[in-house]
Protein backbone atom coordinates (compact mmCIF):
# COMPACT_ATOMS: atom_id res chain seq x y z
CA UNK A 1 0.00 0.00 0.00
CA UNK A 2 1.84 3.30 -1.17
CA UNK A 3 2.61 6.10 1.61
CA UNK A 4 -0.14 9.28 1.42
CA UNK A 5 1.32 11.25 4.00
CA UNK A 6 4.59 11.54 7.04
CA UNK A 7 3.93 13.08 10.52
CA UNK A 8 6.33 14.24 12.62
CA UNK A 9 4.93 12.98 15.78
CA UNK A 10 6.93 15.05 19.05
CA UNK A 11 6.88 12.97 21.72
CA UNK A 12 6.81 14.77 24.90
CA UNK A 13 9.63 13.36 26.87
CA UNK A 14 12.77 15.74 28.38
CA UNK A 15 14.18 13.11 30.67
CA UNK A 16 17.26 11.03 28.48
CA UNK A 17 19.33 8.54 29.96
CA UNK A 18 22.17 10.46 28.36
CA UNK A 19 24.22 13.92 28.84
CA UNK A 20 25.14 14.28 25.64
CA UNK A 21 27.30 17.72 25.51
CA UNK A 22 26.21 18.94 22.12
CA UNK A 23 22.37 18.65 22.92
CA UNK A 24 19.97 21.11 22.52
CA UNK A 25 18.20 20.13 25.91
CA UNK A 26 21.47 19.50 27.45
CA UNK A 27 22.62 22.49 27.08
CA UNK A 28 19.68 24.74 28.06
CA UNK A 29 19.15 22.51 31.18
CA UNK A 30 15.65 21.36 29.89
CA UNK A 31 15.94 17.34 31.36
CA UNK A 32 12.94 16.69 33.18
CA UNK A 33 12.36 13.30 34.88
CA UNK A 34 8.78 13.17 35.46
CA UNK A 35 6.96 11.52 32.96
CA UNK A 36 5.60 12.66 29.87
CA UNK A 37 2.17 14.78 29.75
CA UNK A 38 -0.28 13.54 27.11
CA UNK A 39 -3.94 15.08 27.26
CA UNK A 40 -5.78 12.64 25.40
CA UNK A 41 -5.46 8.80 25.82
CA UNK A 42 -3.42 6.40 23.87
CA UNK A 43 -6.53 4.56 22.33
CA UNK A 44 -8.07 8.26 21.01
CA UNK A 45 -4.63 9.40 19.78
CA UNK A 46 -4.81 6.07 17.90
CA UNK A 47 -8.32 6.80 16.88
CA UNK A 48 -7.12 10.36 15.61
CA UNK A 49 -5.08 8.76 13.23
CA UNK A 50 -6.66 6.09 11.65
CA UNK A 51 -5.76 5.45 7.70
CA UNK A 52 -9.54 6.45 7.01
CA UNK A 53 -8.96 9.72 8.17
CA UNK A 54 -5.62 10.82 6.98
CA UNK A 55 -6.28 9.87 3.86
CA UNK A 56 -4.30 6.48 3.97
CA UNK A 57 -1.33 4.52 5.33
CA UNK A 58 1.45 7.50 6.77
CA UNK A 59 4.47 7.27 7.61
CA UNK A 60 4.93 8.49 11.26
CA UNK A 61 7.81 9.25 12.92
CA UNK A 62 7.96 9.53 16.59
CA UNK A 63 10.80 11.79 18.28
CA UNK A 64 11.44 13.05 21.86
CA UNK A 65 13.53 15.98 23.14
CA UNK A 66 14.74 13.75 25.70
CA UNK A 67 14.66 9.19 24.61
CA UNK A 68 11.52 8.90 22.88
CA UNK A 69 11.52 5.31 24.77
CA UNK A 70 11.47 6.60 27.69
CA UNK A 71 7.58 7.24 27.19
CA UNK A 72 5.82 4.42 28.58
CA UNK A 73 3.22 4.94 26.18
CA UNK A 74 4.79 4.19 23.22
CA UNK A 75 5.10 0.58 22.63
CA UNK A 76 1.28 0.39 22.85
CA UNK A 77 0.78 3.26 20.53
CA UNK A 78 3.35 1.83 17.84
CA UNK A 79 1.80 -1.45 17.83
CA UNK A 80 -1.80 -0.32 17.74
CA UNK A 81 -0.86 2.09 14.44
CA UNK A 82 1.46 -0.82 13.28
CA UNK A 83 -2.39 -3.22 13.16
CA UNK A 84 -3.91 -0.07 11.46
CA UNK A 85 -1.68 -0.40 8.70
CA UNK A 86 1.08 2.70 8.98
CA UNK A 87 4.60 2.46 8.83
CA UNK A 88 6.34 3.83 12.36
CA UNK A 89 9.85 4.97 12.89
CA UNK A 90 11.18 5.68 16.50
CA UNK A 91 13.89 7.53 17.16
CA UNK A 92 16.14 6.32 20.06
CA UNK A 93 19.72 5.66 21.37
CA UNK A 94 19.22 2.15 21.43
CA UNK A 95 19.33 1.96 25.27
CA UNK A 96 16.39 1.39 26.29
CA UNK A 97 15.92 -2.31 26.72
CA UNK A 98 12.96 -2.86 28.02
CA UNK A 99 10.92 -0.87 25.31
CA UNK A 100 12.96 -2.04 22.48
CA UNK A 101 12.14 -5.92 24.09
CA UNK A 102 8.62 -4.76 23.91
CA UNK A 103 8.73 -4.05 20.21
CA UNK A 104 10.46 -6.60 18.71
CA UNK A 105 7.83 -8.51 20.43
CA UNK A 106 5.73 -7.81 17.67
CA UNK A 107 4.16 -10.01 15.22
CA UNK A 108 6.62 -10.44 12.05
CA UNK A 109 4.10 -8.50 9.67
CA UNK A 110 4.00 -5.25 12.14
CA UNK A 111 7.99 -5.66 12.27
CA UNK A 112 8.20 -5.42 8.46
CA UNK A 113 6.60 -1.75 8.48
CA UNK A 114 8.83 -0.74 11.66
CA UNK A 115 11.91 1.36 11.77
CA UNK A 116 14.69 2.36 14.33
CA UNK A 117 16.18 5.36 14.05
CA UNK A 118 19.20 4.40 16.38
CA UNK A 119 21.42 7.80 17.36
CA UNK A 120 24.94 6.17 18.57
CA UNK A 121 26.06 8.97 20.88
CA UNK A 122 29.66 7.29 20.82
CA UNK A 123 31.38 9.50 23.41
CA UNK A 124 28.42 9.50 26.40
CA UNK A 125 28.36 5.61 25.25
CA UNK A 126 31.42 5.17 25.60
CA UNK A 127 32.25 6.75 28.79
CA UNK A 128 29.01 4.90 30.14
CA UNK A 129 30.77 1.58 29.23
CA UNK A 130 27.11 0.68 27.05
CA UNK A 131 28.94 0.37 23.81
CA UNK A 132 27.86 -3.68 23.71
CA UNK A 133 24.73 -2.79 25.36
CA UNK A 134 24.61 -0.92 22.04
CA UNK A 135 25.88 -3.14 19.81
CA UNK A 136 23.20 -6.00 21.29
CA UNK A 137 20.73 -4.08 20.85
CA UNK A 138 20.77 -2.69 17.53
CA UNK A 139 21.66 -6.34 16.24
CA UNK A 140 18.69 -7.40 17.69
CA UNK A 141 16.72 -5.23 16.39
CA UNK A 142 18.11 -6.57 12.57
CA UNK A 143 17.38 -10.39 13.47
CA UNK A 144 13.44 -9.70 14.17
CA UNK A 145 13.57 -7.98 10.84
CA UNK A 146 12.73 -4.81 11.61
CA UNK A 147 14.16 -1.70 9.59
CA UNK A 148 16.93 -0.17 11.50
CA UNK A 149 19.75 3.15 10.72
CA UNK A 150 22.55 3.84 12.66
CA UNK A 151 23.44 7.68 12.59
CA UNK A 152 26.11 9.83 14.57
CA UNK A 153 25.49 13.32 15.20
CA UNK A 154 29.37 15.01 13.85
CA UNK A 155 30.90 17.00 16.29
CA UNK A 156 34.11 18.69 16.89
CA UNK A 157 35.15 16.63 20.30
CA UNK A 158 34.29 13.63 18.59
CA UNK A 159 37.15 13.56 15.53
CA UNK A 160 39.42 11.67 17.40
CA UNK A 161 37.59 9.25 17.93
CA UNK A 162 36.11 8.82 14.29
CA UNK A 163 38.16 5.58 13.15
CA UNK A 164 36.34 3.75 16.86
CA UNK A 165 33.42 4.99 15.42
CA UNK A 166 33.92 3.18 12.29
CA UNK A 167 35.37 -0.22 12.75
CA UNK A 168 32.29 -0.40 15.44
CA UNK A 169 29.72 0.26 12.88
CA UNK A 170 31.61 -1.93 9.61
CA UNK A 171 32.40 -4.61 11.95
CA UNK A 172 28.73 -5.05 13.81
CA UNK A 173 26.55 -3.35 11.22
CA UNK A 174 28.21 -4.37 8.19
CA UNK A 175 28.80 -0.47 6.80
CA UNK A 176 29.89 2.64 8.25
CA UNK A 177 27.16 4.52 10.13
CA UNK A 178 24.85 7.43 8.26
CA UNK A 179 25.97 11.28 9.54
CA UNK A 180 23.83 13.95 10.60
CA UNK A 181 24.56 17.77 10.31
CA UNK A 182 23.77 19.28 13.94
CA UNK A 183 22.43 22.91 14.45
CA UNK A 184 23.59 25.48 16.99
CA UNK A 185 19.86 26.19 18.13
CA UNK A 186 20.90 28.98 20.56
CA UNK A 187 21.19 31.05 17.22
CA UNK A 188 18.10 32.32 15.23
CA UNK A 189 19.74 31.40 12.00
CA UNK A 190 20.49 28.09 13.05
CA UNK A 191 24.07 27.62 11.65
CA UNK A 192 26.40 24.21 11.48
CA UNK A 193 27.25 23.34 15.29
CA UNK A 194 31.10 23.67 14.71
CA UNK A 195 34.02 25.60 15.21
CA UNK A 196 35.37 24.15 11.64
CA UNK A 197 34.74 26.00 8.26
CA UNK A 198 31.94 24.44 6.10
CA UNK A 199 34.62 22.80 3.59
CA UNK A 200 36.55 21.72 6.54
CA UNK A 201 33.95 20.09 8.28
CA UNK A 202 32.82 18.54 4.97
CA UNK A 203 35.84 16.65 4.52
CA UNK A 204 36.28 15.37 7.78
CA UNK A 205 32.59 13.96 8.15
CA UNK A 206 32.77 12.95 4.33
CA UNK A 207 34.67 9.50 5.49
CA UNK A 208 31.38 8.20 6.47
CA UNK A 209 30.48 8.53 2.81
CA UNK A 210 26.97 9.33 4.06
CA UNK A 211 24.50 9.85 1.62
CA UNK A 212 22.29 11.62 4.64
CA UNK A 213 25.30 14.02 5.28
CA UNK A 214 25.97 14.66 1.50
CA UNK A 215 22.13 15.98 0.75
CA UNK A 216 21.74 17.29 3.79
CA UNK A 217 25.03 19.63 3.98
CA UNK A 218 23.88 20.60 0.05
CA UNK A 219 20.88 22.24 1.24
CA UNK A 220 22.08 23.28 4.50
CA UNK A 221 21.44 27.37 5.35
CA UNK A 222 19.45 27.75 2.01
CA UNK A 223 16.22 29.37 2.51
CA UNK A 224 13.49 27.49 0.37
CA UNK A 225 10.76 29.63 -1.59
CA UNK A 226 9.73 26.99 -3.74
CA UNK A 227 5.31 26.35 -3.18
CA UNK A 228 6.12 23.61 -0.89
CA UNK A 229 3.59 21.09 0.27
CA UNK A 230 4.66 20.69 4.23
CA UNK A 231 0.67 21.15 6.14
CA UNK A 232 -0.58 18.57 3.69
CA UNK A 233 2.40 16.10 2.41
CA UNK A 234 3.90 16.14 5.28
CA UNK A 235 3.31 17.70 8.91
CA UNK A 236 4.18 17.85 12.40
CA UNK A 237 2.15 16.69 15.47
CA UNK A 238 2.46 17.16 19.00
CA UNK A 239 1.38 14.25 20.92
CA UNK A 240 1.35 16.13 24.08
CA UNK A 241 -1.28 18.32 23.13
CA UNK A 242 -2.91 17.18 20.00
CA UNK A 243 -2.13 20.26 17.64
CA UNK A 244 -1.12 19.50 14.16
CA UNK A 245 1.22 22.07 12.56
CA UNK A 246 2.14 22.39 9.02
CA UNK A 247 6.09 21.92 9.93
CA UNK A 248 8.39 22.98 12.46
CA UNK A 249 7.53 26.46 13.39
CA UNK A 250 4.80 26.12 11.07
CA UNK A 251 1.11 27.20 12.25
CA UNK A 252 -1.44 25.07 13.66
CA UNK A 253 -3.88 23.77 11.78
CA UNK A 254 -6.43 22.16 14.13
CA UNK A 255 -6.32 20.07 17.42
CA UNK A 256 -6.26 16.73 15.91
CA UNK A 257 -7.17 14.59 18.70
CA UNK A 258 -10.03 16.71 20.55
CA UNK A 259 -12.59 15.67 17.54
CA UNK A 260 -10.95 12.35 16.48
CA UNK A 261 -14.06 12.35 13.57
CA UNK A 262 -13.64 15.42 12.60
CA UNK A 263 -12.11 15.81 8.88
CA UNK A 264 -8.61 17.18 8.69
CA UNK A 265 -8.14 20.25 6.87
CA UNK A 266 -4.29 19.92 5.95
CA UNK A 267 -3.29 22.85 3.84
CA UNK A 268 0.55 23.19 2.27
CA UNK A 269 2.67 25.85 3.51
CA UNK A 270 3.39 27.11 0.18
CA UNK A 271 6.11 29.46 0.11
CA UNK A 272 6.07 31.15 3.58
CA UNK A 273 8.08 28.54 5.02
CA UNK A 274 8.71 29.42 8.90
CA UNK A 275 12.43 28.46 8.95
CA UNK A 276 16.01 29.75 8.01
CA UNK A 277 16.05 26.76 5.75
CA UNK A 278 14.43 23.38 6.13
CA UNK A 279 17.09 21.53 8.65
CA UNK A 280 14.96 18.26 8.38
CA UNK A 281 15.48 18.38 4.64
CA UNK A 282 16.66 14.76 4.68
CA UNK A 283 12.94 13.91 5.64
CA UNK A 284 10.81 16.36 3.98
CA UNK A 285 12.93 17.34 0.85
CA UNK A 286 14.06 13.88 0.38
CA UNK A 287 10.40 12.19 0.45
CA UNK A 288 9.41 14.88 -1.42
CA UNK A 289 7.81 18.51 -0.05
CA UNK A 290 9.02 20.08 -2.72
CA UNK A 291 7.05 18.61 -6.17
CA UNK A 292 10.79 17.95 -8.79
CA UNK A 293 13.30 19.31 -6.06
CA UNK A 294 16.51 17.00 -6.90
CA UNK A 295 17.10 14.72 -3.91
CA UNK A 296 17.50 11.11 -3.25
CA UNK A 297 14.42 9.14 -1.54
CA UNK A 298 14.15 8.83 1.86
CA UNK A 299 15.43 5.28 1.48
CA UNK A 300 18.64 5.94 -0.05
CA UNK A 301 19.52 9.39 2.78
CA UNK A 302 18.89 5.70 5.44
CA UNK A 303 19.57 2.40 3.91
CA UNK A 304 22.84 0.80 3.92
CA UNK A 305 23.74 -1.84 1.09
CA UNK A 306 25.60 -5.00 2.80
CA UNK A 307 28.17 -7.13 1.14
CA UNK A 308 25.74 -10.07 1.80
CA UNK A 309 23.00 -7.67 -0.65
CA UNK A 310 20.82 -7.53 2.40
CA UNK A 311 20.01 -3.83 3.61
CA UNK A 312 19.39 -1.74 7.05
CA UNK A 313 15.95 -1.52 5.63
CA UNK A 314 14.03 -4.77 4.99
CA UNK A 315 12.17 -4.74 1.62
CA UNK A 316 9.20 -3.71 2.40
CA UNK A 317 10.22 -0.73 3.99
CA UNK A 318 12.66 0.45 1.87
CA UNK A 319 10.01 -0.46 -1.36
CA UNK A 320 7.43 1.95 0.35
CA UNK A 321 9.89 5.17 1.11
CA UNK A 322 11.65 5.04 -2.23
CA UNK A 323 9.35 7.23 -3.86
CA UNK A 324 8.33 10.84 -3.55
CA UNK A 325 4.70 11.73 -2.03
CA UNK A 326 4.32 13.67 -5.79
CA UNK A 327 3.19 10.18 -6.88
CA UNK A 328 0.78 9.35 -3.82
CA UNK A 329 -0.55 12.90 -3.80
CA UNK A 330 -2.37 14.98 -6.58
CA UNK A 331 -0.87 18.64 -6.35
CA UNK A 332 -2.82 21.99 -6.35
CA UNK A 333 -4.52 24.16 -8.97
CA UNK A 334 -3.91 28.04 -8.74
CA UNK A 335 -7.16 28.62 -6.85
CA UNK A 336 -6.04 26.13 -4.25
CA UNK A 337 -2.30 27.76 -4.08
CA UNK A 338 -3.75 30.66 -3.55
CA UNK A 339 -5.91 30.07 -0.87
CA UNK A 340 -3.24 27.89 0.99
CA UNK A 341 -1.03 31.13 0.63
CA UNK A 342 -3.06 33.57 1.88
CA UNK A 343 -3.77 31.44 4.98
CA UNK A 344 -0.11 30.12 5.74
CA UNK A 345 0.74 34.13 5.39
CA UNK A 346 -1.31 34.82 8.19
CA UNK A 347 -4.42 36.61 5.87
CA UNK A 348 -6.71 33.81 7.08
CA UNK A 349 -7.53 32.88 10.64
CA UNK A 350 -8.58 28.83 9.62
CA UNK A 351 -7.44 26.66 7.04
CA UNK A 352 -9.11 26.27 4.12
CA UNK A 353 -10.55 22.80 2.95
CA UNK A 354 -8.43 22.52 0.62
CA UNK A 355 -10.24 18.62 -0.10
CA UNK A 356 -13.49 20.31 -0.58
CA UNK A 357 -12.67 22.48 -3.61
CA UNK A 358 -10.73 19.53 -5.91
CA UNK A 359 -11.86 19.01 -9.13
Amino acid sequence: MPVRRFIDCAVPINACNLRCHYCYITLRKKFRHRRPEFKHAVSTMVRALSPERLGGSCLLNFCGNGETLLAPQLPDMARSLLEQGHLVMIVTNGLVRRGIESLLALPRESLSRLMFKVSFQYLETLRLGLVEDFIRNVTDIREAGASFTVEITPNDELEPKIDEVLDVCRAHFGAPCHVTVARDSSRKDLPILTARDRGEYARIWSRFDSELFRFKLSVFNEKRREFCYAGDWTTQLLLGSGDLRQCNNGRVLQNLFDDPGAPVNFCAVGRHCPNPHCYNAHAWLALGAIPGFAAPTYARVRDRLLSDGTGWLNPRFREAVDMKFEETNRQYDEEQKRLAERYSGGILACPPNIEERRA
